[in-house]
């Protein structure tokens, strides 16, 4: 009876060992023509690098984190509500001239904004203002071709319903002009 106790016991110490092992040092050299090499074994002119924990997070299963039916639902509803959304300014294609790089953009929807629902203005694909009037203005946007969307969004930032994007071109002075 006594062996399986000692057997236990061992195991139980090597399972230690492996935990405690698990956080190895990590040594640093630099050598005379600058290149920098880590590595886990003590170094000749190395030092010891403080190495923080590495953070985990465990991510929901893709199902636990989809929209359920009913919302899915409910937003495809408000958004039959709206005929249309769409930027009147700038048209498509259009180029023109801006010394600050200023854009006021014109938005149009058929019917207009429910109660706590915004127009959302996004250009080159990122979000850049949202207003409940039918103007937007962005400033500073970087001389060249860009691409603008809207948005109608509920008041939990949901897309209910989406115009066609627009292109457009802005020209701005140089520094040399």
């Amino acid at each position: 009876m006594k062996a399986p106790l000692v057997h236990a016991t061992a195991l139980a110490a090597g399972v230690l060992l492996l935990a405690t092992t698990v956080q190895a040092e990590v040594y640093r050299h630099v050598d005379e023509h600058g290149n920098v090499t880590f590595s886990d074994e003590p170094m000749d002119g190395g030092e010891t690098v403080d190495v923080k924990p590495v953070t985990t997070i465990t991510l929901p299963k893709p199902e636990a984190v989809q929209e359920p039916d009913t919302l899915r639902k409910q937003v495809e509803e408000i958004g039959a509500a709206y005929e249309s959304v769409a930027l009147t300014y700038p048209e498509n294609n259009q180029a023109f001239h801006s010394g600050n790089g200023n854009v006021t953009f014109e938005i149009s929807s058929s019917p207009g904004l429910q109660d706590g629902h915004q127009y959302e203005v996004t250009l080159d694909g990122q979000p850049v203002g949202q207003t409940t009037t039918s103007q937007l203005t962005v400033e500073n946007i970087f001389r060249g071709t860009h691409e603008a969307g809207v948005h109608i969004v509920d008041e939990n930032g949901v897309q209910v319903k989406t115009g066609a994007p627009v292109t457009f071109t802005v020209h701005r002075p140089t520094v040399n002009n």
